[in-house]
């Protein structure tokens, strides 16, 4: 059976639906991500799966628990990272994992936590001392100082610069190397492609898709481009002439030519013909934001 299963799921604030008729189910071991633009309700579905908000319509199953009426013991099985303004500046790391500690029936030992986590220097110094990447790090120790089967993060490297960032993906990814589920809310495209195994994209509070990321591009864009500078100069007619080719355009000296199928032996062929040489030539497969764009008409943000 699935971690997590959820059916037909909805949520309401007033009059505002958050979340409308949501559906799906995650497998033990992967990670799995939410994407979706800002107030699509990503973080609402996350926070009734952790049974941190009451839903009002449809079901959720947590191996097995309902997260409203088993919510003390779900908690026990669980990891949730803690947002930043949660913890006081000056609570010392090792004072925040013994603490924490303390909130589980049978939690990991949480020296070694601080050792397997890269804090061992930190370890005396107050949280509000840390820098972004040690916070993000202390956070992930948190979330498993009470063994959980399942970890959840809610936009966990919003803020990182771009080296934290990925020192933090390397964490997630040990993190499920260890046999822990995680459910990864993210709007960084890069992040959710490196890392989930599967992912659902929810608009305006509705699944909008859900597959692997490979799937999602596949299956909204079968375009390819390349770019190139020609040697010599360039008839666009020659380009917009082959079958595959769907668009040309220039920028400054560049060409960049869109199309599918062979396309680009088709483009190669055809320079090749009439001797000119594509210098600095540039494939471009499509990307998962170039999915994302498609399935919820936003850009995701950066």
């Amino acid at each position: 059976m699935p971690v997590i299963e959820v059916r037909k799921l909805r949520k309401k604030y007033g009059d505002r639906v958050a979340v409308d008729d949501v559906s799906l189910h995650v497998e033990e071991g992967e990670v799995f991500g939410i994407l979706g633009p800002n107030g699509a309700g990503k973080t609402t579905t996350v926070e009734c799966i952790e049974g941190l908000r009451r839903y009002d319509g449809g079901t959720i199953s947590v191996m097995g628990l309902d997260p409203h009426r088993d919510k003390t013991e779900l908690r026990q099985r669980i990891g949730i990272q803690l947002q930043e303004s949660e913890l006081p500046p000056r609570l010392k790391v090792w004072e925040a994992l013994q603490m924490y500690s303390t909130f589980y029936r049978e939690p990991a030992d949480w020296r070694k936590l601080i050792s397997d986590w890269g804090l061992e220097e930190k370890r005396n110094s107050q949280f509000g001392q840390l820098s972004g990447g040690q916070k993000q790090r202390l956070s992930i120790a948190l979330a498993l100082v009470g063994n959980p089967r399942i970890a959840v993060f809610d936009e966990l490297t919003t803020a990182l610069d771009p080296r934290a960032r990925r020192e933090t993906w390397e964490l997630v990814e040990r993190v499920r190397a260890q046999g822990v589920t995680v459910l990864l809310v993210t709007h960084f495209m890069e992040e959710a492609e490196r890392l989930c195994d599967r992912i659902a994209v929810i608009k305006d509070g509705r699944l909008a898709a859900l597959d692997t990321p490979a799937g999602l591009v596949s299956a909204t864009s079968t375009q390819q481009r390349v770019r190139f500078k020609p040697s010599a100069p360039l008839d666009d007619a020659l380009l917009t002439a082959l079958p595959d080719v769907v668009s040309v355009t220039r920028t400054n000296s560049q060409v960049t030519v869109t199309g599918t199928g062979n396309m680009v032996y088709a483009v190669i062929s055809t320079l090749a013909h009439h001797r000119i040489v594509p210098h600095e030539l540039r494939l471009e497969q499509p990307t998962l934001e170039d999915a994302f764009v498609k399935l919820t008409g936003s850009t995701p943000d950066h």
